[in-house]
């Protein structure tokens, strides 16, 4: 009779974490079941366009821009917010002007102050968007000439503008001791990479090639750099990059990846997928690199997420979504990843900012 209601109990027990696993598994509705790398998926944001949402250098927090015109933001300005804890919303707060237009924020070391650009001094309008139309319905990027680089604290008190230069200055990034500060301007006539000291602002200019240089960031080692790049070859294609260039405009359909010393020197290209292959950033082993394509879809959509190694070998699919995953970010340890998809937006076109566990 004993044996009898020990067997009983053990199956209870068995029942009940077979439910409880069950439940787990089934509780990450957001992660495709293609997308073995990531775990614990949260949504973070509900709603509007957000994007490059990027870590604090102790993980706790992180920085993006939004745009939602049904809640009053008609163009990209900077939020901050700490990291929720489990079953907690994400909660978070302007730190940007709320004038002009505002990309690309990261923090800064000490995880008290951000670097973002902004359009803030030349207007406190939104600039005005592309007319794609007269493009031929290309897909074009502005280049606002009025972008300044800034810091500003987490209460959104501008302590320092660190570009002036007559043009687009944009894009920026730090290396992993805080630094130096690595970003986009066309200063000299084309949109080139530029690494300058914080403390001094000594700056020096690290790429050379005709083309749209841009979205650069530091390996977690700092010894190398990893970018996005156009190199328009035939004489149509320089025209037309040039042609842009002077509007202030760019058209970032065929970009590849390329890697170099944190100096700029042995620059190389790493992909040969043809189309968009952007956002490109160091995995936390320094030498694997994650980056979003739309390489595989000839009408250029969705994008989804690609690792590979560093030589461009191994490419492997990352995730699923049929619409858009960008922006890629690690964790500092190492064990989290942001990105930003369209997935889960009830069929709008809003972009949300998610973050999972990474599993190898």
């Amino acid at each position: 009779m004993n044996k009898r209601l020990v067997l009983r109990f053990l199956v209870l027990i068995l029942s009940f974490s077979v439910v409880r696993v069950s439940s787990a598994q089934s509780a990450d509705t957001l992660r495709l079941p293609e997308e073995k790398h990531f775990r614990n998926m949260r949504q973070l944001t509900f709603g509007g366009d957000n994007a490059e949402a990027y870590w604090s250098f102790d993980g706790k927090a992180l920085v993006f821009q939004r745009t939602s015109v049904k809640d009053g933001i008609p163009c990209d300005q900077i939020y901050y917010g700490k990291l929720p804890k489990k079953n907690r919303p994400f909660e978070y707060k302007r730190i940007s002007t709320g004038k002009g237009r505002t990309t690309c924020a990261f923090f800064t070391k000490d995880n008290k102050h951000i670097i973002y650009a902004s359009t803030h001094l030349g207007s406190a309008d939104c600039p005005p968007v592309p007319d794609r139309a007269k493009y031929g319905n290309k897909y074009i990027w502005p280049l606002y000439p009025s972008f300044d680089i800034f810091m500003a604290d987490l209460n959104g008190n501008i302590v320092k503008q660190l570009t002036n230069a007559s043009g687009y200055d944009a894009e920026a990034t730090l290396s992993p001791d805080g630094k130096q500060m690595l970003y986009t301007s066309d200063k000299e006539g084309d949109l080139e990479l530029y690494i300058m000291d914080l403390k001094t602002g000594a700056e020096r200019r690290i790429t050379h090639t005709l083309g749209y240089d841009g979205g650069a960031w530091f390996s977690p080692d700092g010894k190398k750099i990893i970018w996005r790049a156009s190199r328009p070859k035939s004489d149509a294609e320089v025209q037309e990059y040039k042609s842009l260039l002077a509007e202030h405009l760019v058209a970032p359909t065929n970009m590849e990846v390329w890697v170099a010393n944190a100096d700029g020197s042995d620059a190389r290209q790493v992909t040969q997928l043809g189309q968009a292959n952007w956002a490109p950033a160091f995995m936390p082993d320094s030498k694997r690199i994650i980056f979003a394509s739309n390489h595989e879809y000839k009408r250029g959509f969705p994008f989804n997420l690609y690792t590979m190694n560093g030589d461009g070998s191994n490419l492997t699919k990352v995730s699923r979504d049929k619409g858009f995953d960008a922006f890629p970010m690690f964790s500092p340890n190492g064990k989290k990843i942001l990105f930003c998809s369209n997935r889960n937006n009830g069929g709008t076109r809003d972009t949300n900012v998610f973050v999972a566990d990474w599993q190898e």
